[in-house]
């Protein structure tokens, strides 16, 4: 082995820990207080906050005062929003406003809510806008806000539905199912 090659392997290992050495119980790690502030964030970065508030601009509403809600069905599935209160008039219109456009919008291939909401084209976009011309959005007014429903009857356009409805359920928190529900 050439001796300067020695050297740098003596180094790293000596630098470089074990799993054993890695592994150091809190209670006598003297610097365990500025370990743990490392890992916290700085500024509290929540990047679900950020996103609702890129969607109060990009929808139009306040995103605390509706409920979104992302269902999957065989043929599609839908895009639901509800007010929080039942007497939020302004919030209903603000988002049945926001709801009747986004099936033309999406119809046409136009998904620049989504993308401006969410700093990022949604999963399933791409197929989305590739078979525009196989899939229907169909606004559907309720008391409490509306529905947008999704269909096609082409698999590969069905495929990129689901996968644009699991990402909103995944981004907006739903807790809704990522399957299809009957």
């Amino acid at each position: 082995m050439i001796p300067h090659l020695k050297v740098i392997t003596l180094i790293a290992a000596v630098v470089t820990p074990t799993a054993a050495a890695r592994q150091v119980d809190p209670a006598v790690c003297p610097l365990h207080a500025a370990h743990t502030q490392q890992v916290k964030k700085p500024d509290n970065h929540d990047a679900h906050a950020e996103m609702e508030l890129r969607g109060n601009t990009a929808m139009g509403f306040d995103q605390s005062r509706a409920s979104h809600h992302f269902r999957l069905a065989p043929d599609g599935g839908a895009i639901e929003i509800h007010t929080n209160s039942a007497n939020d008039d302004a919030t209903r219109h603000q988002v049945t406003a926001h709801l009747e456009a986004i099936a033309g919008q999406f119809k046409r291939g136009d998904f620049a809510i989504p993308h401006a909401t969410h700093a990022a084209m949604p999963d399933g976009v791409d197929g989305m806008i590739k078979w525009k011309d196989e899939i229907t959005y169909r606004f559907e007014p309720s008391a409490s806000g509306g529905r947008v429903v999704i269909a096609t009857s082409s698999p590969r356009a069905r495929a990129a539905v689901h996968a644009f409805l699991r990402y909103q359920i995944r981004e907006h928190r739903t807790g809704d199912p990522s399957i299809i529900v009957k």
